[in-house]
């Protein structure tokens, strides 16, 4: 782009001719780029991911909110933070008879004349939110909410995709979501399955093998060491290691 030009380019009046999902972006980081919104709808109870959508990322989340919940079509309550609040969502969700507990933006006082209907849903709202049942939503959305984030994003490396189109990706995302979902339930069922939870188990098992094949053939003493074939007497310790000592009344 010319960094002269007064109007460089905006989605209103380009498209990516390879990919026309994609939107041009301002990251959370400040640069640009052309990107996707991603959002998810989790379960409170158990921390399972219920819904996932992939929709424009020049769209703000009051606007995509909608196709989210829909997805998640057993969901009964809508807890989410301060930029999903507006008017028109907790409307829309009052028609549908779906309460809600979205954080309140401090807006300061505001005029309602005209505006009955959403200003009964905004107290309604603002009366869950500041009762304990809306306290302890929140502090688990902070909980369960953010954790898939950080694991399909960070670790999981979703952040950034070479993938076009929504379909492709959501299909994509699908079988990430997927994997955290089973490795939750594998927790729960058998205690494992933690994203990082092999890893110390890996090395455990690497050095039990290696004792085994490299311990020595053993006769056993009267005082608990053991002597090898070829060598000095030897003792087991916890960590499977063997270690020399220096007869039957050394040191270690």
């Amino acid at each position: 782009m010319d960094r002269k030009r007064p109007k460089k380019g905006g989605n209103a009046e380009w498209r990516y001719p390879h990919d026309p999902d994609a939107r041009i972006t301002k990251m959370k980081d400040g640069r640009t780029h052309l990107a996707h919104k991603a959002e998810h709808a989790v379960d409170l109870e158990t921390g399972a991911v219920v819904a996932v959508t992939v929709q424009g990322a020049d769209q703000g989340e009051t606007t995509t909110l909608s196709e989210t919940l829909t997805a998640a079509a057993e969901e009964l309550e809508a807890v989410a933070d301060k930029g999903y609040h507006s008017n028109r969502t907790l409307v829309d969700r009052e028609t549908l008879d779906l309460r809600t507990y979205i954080a309140e933006p401090d807006r300061g006082r505001r005029n309602w004349t005209k505006h009955a209907a959403a200003r009964d849903a905004v107290y309604a709202n603002r009366r869950r939110i500041h009762g304990p049942r809306g306290h302890a939503l929140q502090r688990r959305r902070s909980e369960y909410l953010e954790r898939p984030n950080a694991h399909l994003y960070e670790t999981g490396g979703l952040r950034r995709t070479h993938l076009r189109g929504h379909a492709n990706i959501l299909t994509r995302l699908l079988v990430h979501v997927g994997g955290f979902n089973l490795g939750l339930l594998l927790r729960t069922i058998i205690g494992v399955g933690t994203p990082r939870g092999l890893q110390g188990r890996l090395a455990a098992l690497v050095t039990l093998v290696v004792a085994r094949w490299s311990r020595p053939e053993r006769r056993g003493r009267d005082d608990g060491t053991f002597l090898g074939s070829h060598g000095p007497a030897f003792t087991l310790h916890d960590r499977l290691e063997l270690v020399s000592v220096m007869g039957s009344t050394g040191t270690l």
